[in-house]
C-alpha cells in the first residue's frame, strides 16, 4: 500500500468515526395493527387481535410441569407463555357478524385492543350487526362494554341459553367461588338485556345463512363453537377448545385449570380436530396464535397445526 493509499483510507476511516450511526434511532416497541383478512368462499374473515397475556401454563395444564417445560422447549417457548388472544370477523355480504369481543378493560392493559384494531381494519363498531359470544370468561365477552355503554349499539347478542342462564344467575353466584367471572359476565351482558339486544339460542342452529353454532361444552357448560361455511369452504371457529397448541396438538386429552368440567372438556376438542382433520377445513381459536387461522394434520396420537398461508387479498 503506498502512502497515498494509507491516507486516504485512514480518512475515510476518521470519517465514518465522526459519523452519528443511524442505529441510535429509537426502537419502535410496537407492530402493525393486529387484523388479518382472508375469504372463505363470498365470506371475508377479518381476525382481529385483542392482544396477548402471559400465562404459566406450566401451573395451568392438567400433566406434570416438567413435561410441559420440555414440550415447550421443543418448540422454542418458554413458560409464561405469550399466548394470543381474538376475536373474528365475519361479512357475509349481507351481515356484519364478530365471533366474541375480545376483554375490554377486564383483563388487564394488555388486552383490549379490539375495537382498536376493528377500526384499523377499516370497520366501526356501529357496523356489527350480530355478536356470537363463544362463552362468557370475561376475556371472551368484556369488549362488548365500555363501563355500563354498549361498545356495538346497533349489534344483538348472541349464546347459548345455558351458558347465559349458568352465568347471569345470582344463585349460581352466591354459591361459587369463582364470583368475578359472574360479575364480569353480569357487567358485560346486562346493558344489552335491558336494550332488548341479548337473544340466546339452544342447541345447535343456524343463526345467519352460513353461520351455525356447535355445541361444545366442557370448558363451560354452555360453551359454543361456530361453523362458518361459504361456496363449498369451511372455517370452524372453536373459541376456547384449546389454549396451548405446542401441548394439547401433540396430546388433546390434556386440558387445563380454566376448564370448568374437566373431564368433559377434551372431548369437543378432540371431536371438533378429527373432523377438521378429515374434512379439510379450517378451524380458528381465540387463543391459537395471532392471527389463529390454520389446518390440521392427524400426527401420531395427536394433530400438527399448519397456519394459514400469508395472502394479500389478490
Amino acid at each position: 500500500m503506498n502512502t497515498l493509499q494509507h491516507l486516504t483510507l485512514s480518512t475515510l476511516a476518521a470519517a465514518c468515526l465522526a459519523s452519528p450511526a443511524w442505529a441510535a434511532a429509537p426502537m419502535a416497541k410496537t407492530p402493525a395493527p393486529g387484523y388479518f383478512r382472508v375469504m372463505l368462499g363470498q365470506f371475508e374473515i377479518t381476525p382481529l387481535s385483542d392482544g396477548t397475556v402471559d400465562l404459566p401454563v406450566d401451573k395451568l395444564l392438567a400433566q406434570d410441569a416438567k413435561k410441559t417445560t420440555d414440550t415447550l422447549a421443543r418448540v422454542h417457548l418458554k413458560t409464561p407463555v405469550e399466548t394470543s388472544a381474538n376475536a373474528y370477523l365475519v361479512n357475509t355480504g349481507s351481515k356484519l357478524v364478530m365471533i366474541d369481543s375480545g376483554a375490554g378493560s377486564f383483563f388487564g392493559p394488555t388486552l383490549g385492543r379490539l375495537a382498536a384494531n376493528l377500526k384499523a381494519a377499516g370497520y366501526q363498531p356501529e357496523q356489527v350487526d350480530e355478536i356470537y359470544i363463544t362463552h362468557f370468561h370475561g376475556d371472551h365477552l368484556g369488549g362488548l362494554v365500555n363501563g355500563a355503554k354498549l361498545v356495538f349499539p346497533n349489534a344483538t347478542v348472541r349464546a347459548n341459553k345455558k351458558e347465559s342462564d349458568y352465568w347471569l344467575s345470582q344463585a349460581n353466584m352466591e354459591k361459587s367461588t369463582d364470583k368475578g367471572t359472574f360479575k364480569s359476565a353480569m357487567a358485560a351482558v346486562t346493558p344489552y338485556l335491558k336494550a332488548g339486544k341479548f337473544k340466546p339460542f339452544e342447541g345447535d342452529v343456524e343463526l345467519v345463512p352460513g353461520i351455525r353454532a356447535q355445541a361444545g361444552h366442557g370448558h363451560t357448560p354452555g360453551h359454543t363453537t361456530y361453523l362458518v361455511e361459504s361456496g363449498g369452504q369451511k372455517l370452524h371457529l372453536i373459541g376456547d377448545l384449546i389454549h396451548v397448541a405446542a401441548v394439547q396438538m401433540e396430546n388433546p386429552a390434556v386440558t387445563i385449570e380454566f376448564d370448568s368440567d374437566q373431564k368433559a372438556a377434551a372431548a369437543p376438542r378432540m371431536k371438533a380436530f378429527d373432523a377438521a382433520a378429515k374434512g379439510g377445513y379450517l378451524i380458528g381459536g381465540a387463543h391459537l396464535q395471532f392471527p389463529g387461522m390454520g389446518y390440521l394434520r392427524s400426527e401420531g396420537k395427536g394433530y400438527r397445526f399448519i397456519p394459514v398461508n400469508y395472502t394479500q387479498m389478490r
